[in-house]
């Protein structure tokens, strides 16, 4: 390799931005931009990005934190949180001992893990009506609001 090669490849370790960060919130806001125009998702994968040290953090900082924010514990904790810029989420999986094993930005209306599956609804669908046809019920609700 020459020594232009290796003055190409420059990790910025101060306030400024690195040179992933920039592309990624240029990708971020072409994924917005054409789930406004669209109607299409996007996921970024942040652990399959090559980033230098500081670059996801320095990313997510940029990203801000919105106004939601949701933890999920369905095999394992994730947490989710949009970002201060609507439609953009952060979701991030962790395992048993709290390390993180997957980091997505998604853009979305909302996050994908939160939607509920076709499977699971109609499972409770069927738990629902089986519970109806028993007549067991826990509580008679009378018109007007009144519960007994």
């Amino acid at each position: 390799m020459t020594n232009e090669a290796f003055a190409q490849f420059n990790i910025q370790i101060g306030d400024d931005l690195t040179r992933n960060v920039q592309p990624l919130l240029h990708e971020i806001r072409h994924g917005l931009k054409n789930l406004l125009e669209t109607g299409a998702t996007s996921v970024i994968d942040l652990r399959s990005i090559p980033l230098a040290p500081g670059e996801e953090a320095k990313l997510i900082e940029r990203l801000g934190h919105g106004e939601v924010t949701v933890e999920l514990d369905a095999l394992g904790l994730s947490e989710i949180y949009e970002t201060q810029y609507r439609g953009v989420w952060l979701v991030t999986h962790f395992n048993d001992d709290e390390n993180i094993v997957g980091r997505f930005i998604e853009i979305t209306l909302i996050p994908e893990i939160l939607k509920a599956q076709q499977e699971d609804m109609q499972d409770s669908l069927q738990q629902l009506e089986e519970e109806l046809a028993s007549g067991d019920d826990a509580e008679e609700i009378k018109t007007g609001g009144e519960v007994n």
